[in-house]
């Protein structure tokens, strides 16, 4: 299971001007065989995703705080590399698995995925 989480807080000046609605996603993965423990991955800046350790009571206070949740069903790619991501968005198509080039926003990554 992946949880791919979208917001449309940012500090970025570009995801501003370009974005419409959600403006930053991330990647949200379980450890091991149970969802008691997950992993967000979160971008920051090209070579940088920073590994955020959540418990189900975080997602909750994520979805309090305007973030939007799309659960997905597959597992997370084999070739996934956090480090060779560009954007947010890159590094949830590549933890997805989408080759899709015409997703470059989170907006329409949302969209794509809520199809």
């Amino acid at each position: 299971m992946i949880i791919i989480a979208f917001t449309s807080h940012t500090s970025k000046i570009p995801p501003r001007i370009f974005c419409r609605h959600f403006r930053h996603c991330a990647v949200i993965v379980p450890n091991g065989a149970g969802v008691r423990s997950m992993t967000m991955h979160q971008f920051v800046r090209r070579r940088n995703v920073a590994q955020i350790s959540l418990a189900p009571r975080d997602i909750r206070i994520l979805g309090a705080h305007g973030w939007r949740f799309i659960y997905l069903a597959c597992d997370i790619a084999n070739d996934f590399n956090p480090s060779h991501a560009r954007t947010c968005v890159d590094l949830s198509k590549r933890a997805i698995g989408i080759h899709a080039p015409l997703i470059q926003t989170p907006d329409a990554l949302y969209k794509y995925l809520k199809k």
